[in-house]
């Protein structure tokens, strides 16, 4: 049987300035996005990229009867 040691994960706080930024990002995302979806990726514990996917909705191409 192998042992693993299991080392606590280290937090990492975030300061004020830091979080206004974070939510200055996401603000914008939110405002601009009609459709579509907000990813935060985060490592070891903080937000380093806000990636924002928009949709567009195309109407079908029908023909008019």
């Amino acid at each position: 049987m192998i042992k693993t040691k299991v080392t606590e994960a280290r937090r990492t706080q975030l300061n004020k300035d830091e979080w206004n930024t974070i939510y200055r990002h996401l603000e914008n995302a939110l405002e601009t996005l009609k459709y579509g979806y907000i990813t935060l990726v985060v490592q070891d514990g903080k937000i380093i990229q806000i990636e924002k996917n928009e949709k567009f909705r195309l109407q079908s191409n029908k023909a008019a009867d």
